[in-house]
């Protein structure tokens, strides 16, 4: 395994148990404490944990609005496997919303070869990263969230206001059968309900870690959302859930 890979697996271990333990570590993945010691140490330096006495518990709580470079290092490869699913459902010709998320933007990459699609996003690191792609990229505009490469505010909500498209492709921090779909701070929040009221189709971006967390906004219930494409199966109660709800799962 390569260390890139066991140093996903170790957050993913985190994100479930809170806390991780050198001995624990070194036993699961079948090499030295020393080398848990330096994984551990190489996220701390991302702020991605916190080390403690024997092993290292997150550094960031679910409610945080945690910065767009450290999600992007975050569960990477569940993203690209979410983003490839989610390619599938876009055909030449469709009109986009997507959000500031890291996932819509793994899913932009997969998008450079479809043709004529018409994309509006508040995302400025999409419209950086993609300034010379071959589709129609429309801004939003809007005040900039530097911490997420995200444009918000009143501007960024009268331009989606102003477009009808075929398809939004929303993420969000967490997700529970009892208060729906959440997110860490309200301008985004805002920003993603107009978004699934101006489409056709919503469709939710969301690693198997976000189901049944909390976050601090309520952005909008389950009947805003046509699909959820996740990277992993989900419980037999969300699947029950969803298909209560005629949300079509791709997982």
């Amino acid at each position: 395994m390569l260390g890139i890979e066991r140093r996903q697996q170790i957050m993913e271990k985190l994100n479930n148990e809170q806390k991780v333990y050198v001995a624990e570590l070194a036993k699961l993945f079948n090499v030295t404490e020393e080398t848990i010691r330096r994984d551990l140490e190489k996220l701390e330096s991302k702020d991605l944990l916190r080390r403690s006495y024997g092993g290292a518990v997150l550094s960031e709580h679910t409610r945080e609005d945690i910065s767009f470079l450290k999600r992007n290092a975050i569960m990477s490869e569940n993203k690209q496997i979410i983003a490839t699913k989610a390619a599938a459902l876009v055909h030449d010709g469709d009109s986009l919303m997507v959000d500031a998320s890291t996932t819509c933007l793994a899913l932009l990459a997969r998008l450079q070869q479809k043709k004529n699609l018409t994309i509006i996003t508040n995302s400025a690191r999409i419209l950086h990263d993609y300034f010379a792609s071959p589709h129609r990229l429309i801004s939003t505009g809007g005040t900039l969230r530097a911490n997420s490469c995200a444009l918000v505010g009143h501007i960024a909500q009268e331009t989606i206001q102003r477009y009808n498209v075929d398809l939004a492709f929303i993420s969000c921090k967490g997700l529970s059968k009892e208060r729906g779909i959440m997110e860490s701070n309200e301008d985004e929040s805002v920003l993603k309900e107009y978004m699934a009221v101006q489409a056709n189709r919503t469709i939710l971006l969301v690693d198997h870690m976000k189901f049944n967390q909390t976050a601090f906004v309520h952005s909008f219930d389950f009947d805003r959302i046509q699909t959820i494409v996740t990277d992993e199966p989900v419980s037999s109660g969300w699947r029950t859930l969803l298909e209560k709800k005629h949300i079509d799962l791709l997982d």
